[in-house]
């Protein structure tokens, strides 16, 4: 029985170098591809993947319901005009809308 540690085979133990975190950065900004097709054409696990976007890349994941992928013409006019209606409201009633919508730290 030996001590030594002989030759594995599988991935590397090394993942983060500089052309796959350049890589990982030009893929995330196709919204379509999954984490785990990334982790499969790089060759690195989901977890090393996590890492480096996490560590390296400094991008934190958000919640996909609040953030809208594609608007109908409908729903961005509907919001153009709500944002209107919103600024008008502002500048006429600047003083009452500040006194509701803006709050203070009370400690």
């Amino acid at each position: 029985m030996s001590t030594e540690d002989g030759e594995r085979s599988g991935r590397p133990k090394e993942v983060v170098t500089d052309k796959n975190i350049l890589k990982i950065y030009k893929s995330l900004n196709d919204r379509k591809l999954k984490l785990n097709e990334i982790a499969d054409t790089l060759k690195i696990s989901t977890g090393r993947l996590h890492h480096i976007i996490h560590e390296y890349l400094d991008v934190r994941k958000l919640c996909v319901k609040w953030v809208p992928c594609e608007l109908s013409f409908e729903q961005k006019q509907r919001r153009v005009n709500d944002s209107e209606q919103y600024l008008k409201m502002t500048k006429r009633y600047k003083p009452e809308y500040l006194h509701r919508y803006v709050t203070m730290n009370e400690t």
